[in-house]
């Protein structure tokens, strides 16, 4: 679901080009959640395997990924560890929209509504099966693969503070209340996203998001930063009904805190200061290796072709892409691969 404050910052729109040659961390679950939504038949059917096993995420990670190393991106996927207690009602929340999604996509395709896909995107789950598949795949492409202590972004923001990666890559605005210093948008996405409920389609490139100029320019402090993300609400709370991204940064510079914002209205957060020591100090851990490897062309092949059917023909070329990138950069940047 991810913040909903994204009104508040101002980007940069950048091209692929200009982002060569720089480090990202990848926020693994949001980027194959959006390949599980996307990634699909016109019905809504996500793609699958000979045994009903859905391959959408996978077929995301190799060739829009693909695309990005081509493009001289070095990527890092960082992968969900375990949530905080206070996440579990946001997590039961979703459960219970995706199954409710579910059952709306079944009654529009015998209905021969055109909402049967807008349902079926929301009805998308990410089974431990397919995590795993997807960290074999990334690993066989050579790309390395961080498994977090807790949540994915606050790793990635993390890495990113300790100066290990450059920048965050996800749609969702939370690392940047975990202090990523500057957040890309938009890296995995098509190049054209079509405009809800309208037949309209618009070009859609990598913006970045950096924090500190964002902060100076809203005059508050990553902390009240991280105060009117709760206000409105984020995945450890509900937020308070009524108040969106402006009106919390209009309570805020009245106020100072979230603690006086909810004394004034006569509110509480449930485990307000446990949230917001949270996303001051998340758990995250510092073991991890960032080493680039030559792909495997084998290894992507028995997973891809012989496992879940894919063309042989097409995976073949999308990784002779990677190996001549890999190739390439071996040349340049000896001491990033093994």
């Amino acid at each position: 679901m991810g913040l909903d404050i994204g009104d508040l910052f101002e980007s940069r729109e950048t091209e692929l080009g200009q982002l060569h040659g720089q480090t990202v961390a990848i926020d693994a679950y949001n980027t194959i959640y959006q390949f599980l939504s996307s990634i699909r038949q016109r019905d809504g059917t996500p793609l699958k395997d000979s045994h009903g096993r859905v391959t959408s995420h996978l077929s995301g990670l190799l060739y829009r990924t693909t695309n990005l190393v081509e493009a001289g991106l070095k990527l890092v996927f960082v992968f969900d560890g375990v949530p905080p207690d206070f996440k579990a009602a946001t997590i039961e929340k979703r459960v219970e929209i995706r199954n409710t999604a579910d059952r709306q996509w079944k009654e529009a395709l015998a209905a021969g509504s055109e909402d049967a896909f807008k349902y079926a995107q929301a009805s998308s789950r990410l089974t431990p099966d397919m995590v795993e598949d997807a960290k074999l795949l990334l690993a066989s492409m050579g790309i390395p693969v961080v498994q977090a202590a807790s949540e994915g972004e606050a790793q990635a923001a993390y890495m990113a503070k300790s100066g290990d990666v450059r920048l965050v890559g996800s749609q969702d605005y939370d690392s940047l209340l975990f202090g990523a210093p500057e957040v890309v948008r938009n890296l995995t996405i098509g190049g054209r996203r079509k405009l809800p409920k309208k037949n309209v389609y618009v070009e859609v490139k990598p913006e970045v998001i950096e924090l500190q100029q964002n902060l100076d320019r809203l005059k508050i402090t990553r902390e009240q930063l991280i105060d009117i993300g709760i206000l409105v609400g984020t995945d450890y709370d509900p937020g308070i009904h009524g108040i969106g991204a402006k009106k919390a940064l209009q309570s805020i510079h009245r106020h100072g805190s979230i603690e006086d914002v909810l004394a004034e209205l006569g509110e509480s957060i449930e485990n307000l200061r446990e949230i917001k020591d949270f996303f001051l100090n998340p758990v995250v851990t510092s073991d991890y290796s960032l080493k680039w490897k030559t792909p495997d062309e084998s290894k992507i092949k028995e997973l891809l072709c012989d496992e879940h059917n894919f063309s042989e023909a097409r995976v073949a070329k999308a990784a002779e892409r990677l190996a001549a990138t890999a190739d390439s950069m071996k040349q340049s940047t000896l001491d990033m691969w093994g």
